[in-house]
């Protein structure tokens, strides 16, 4: 179906270890408005596409969404390794730590776990779409602000690509969503 590559995206070598911004990052692996939450969204919404192109659009870009958790996770783990249990709990990741160790747990900043609440798929495609939409912004002001917290130019750089992904799917969403459109405006003759 798929042709795995052992590569990222988009390359992550982050060379300095930061523990704050780690845990200001983990809300794109597990928060509201994160790549997982994006990536089970689109890949269960897919379901409800009336035409092949809008099917095909969500089940790209929710499988674009997996490489992201990839990148983001590859970036938690690098900024995070080899910190020992004092830095973690200084750091306000404590409590992390004592459950999880070193593993890049979905949560958000504040430790609450991800859960599918976050996500909303709904029996309409335009309602969906427009779901889809509102969510690839809201990503896209998170990495914004994400940006605004650090002056590290590799980690800047990686949120950046994230964030360009961001309103390249928002546009395809766009796309998809005139395509629902005429579909659902053509009239049917039997």
């Amino acid at each position: 179906m798929w042709i795995y590559q052992k590569t990222l995206e988009f390359p992550v070598n982050l060379r300095c270890k930061n523990l704050s911004m780690a845990k200001y990052i983990m809300t794109q692996l597990g928060g509201p408005n994160g790549e997982l939450a994006a990536a089970i969204r689109y890949l269960q919404q897919r379901y409800t596409m009336p035409t092949g192109k809008s099917r095909a659009l969500l089940t790209d870009i929710g499988t674009e969404e997996l490489a992201h958790v990839e990148i983001i996770s590859t970036m938690l783990y690098q900024l995070t390794e080899d910190a020992t249990p004092e830095e973690l709990k200084a750091a306000g990741l404590g409590s992390h730590y004592s459950v999880w160790g070193h593993g890049t747990f979905p949560s958000d900043p504040n430790g609450v776990p991800w859960t599918a609440a976050y996500i909303n798929v709904f029996g309409d495609s335009v309602t969906n779409l427009h779901e889809d939409m509102a969510a690839e912004q809201k990503a896209l002001a998170t990495y914004y602000q994400l940006i605004n917290l650090t002056d590290d130019v590799d980690i800047i750089n990686v949120l950046r690509f994230l964030g360009e992904r961001e309103i390249v799917h928002y546009q395809r969403f766009g796309e998809a969503l005139m395509d629902v459109y005429d579909y659902t405006d053509c009239k049917k003759i039997f």
